[in-house]
């Protein structure tokens, strides 16, 4: 088992073996943690077309990639406020 002094890049760990790995901070999965586990389903998009101004989708496009994904995101917490 090795300690890094900076942290790996996604390609640098799928490259480690198991026993190179720390798992040391990450707790063991008994079975309390199964009893009491939940299935969680991710909310599911539906693609759909619609019209915004141009000034919106450019400001959200301004800000890079996932421009689509931010402006779902602000619709959802609009939709959770008017919820109460």
């Amino acid at each position: 088992m090795t300690r890094y002094k900076r942290k790996l890049t996604p390609k640098e760990i799928a490259a480690l073996d198991d026993k190179d790995i720390d798992f040391s901070d990450i707790p063991e999965l008994d079975e309390e943690f199964w009893k009491n586990a939940k299935l969680v389903e991710p909310d599911k998009t539906t693609p759909i077309s619609f019209r915004v101004k141009d000034s919106v989708l450019e400001f959200f496009k301004a800000q890079g990639k996932g421009y689509q994904t931010r402006m779902n995101r602000v619709l959802e917490t609009y939709v959770k406020s008017q919820q109460g």
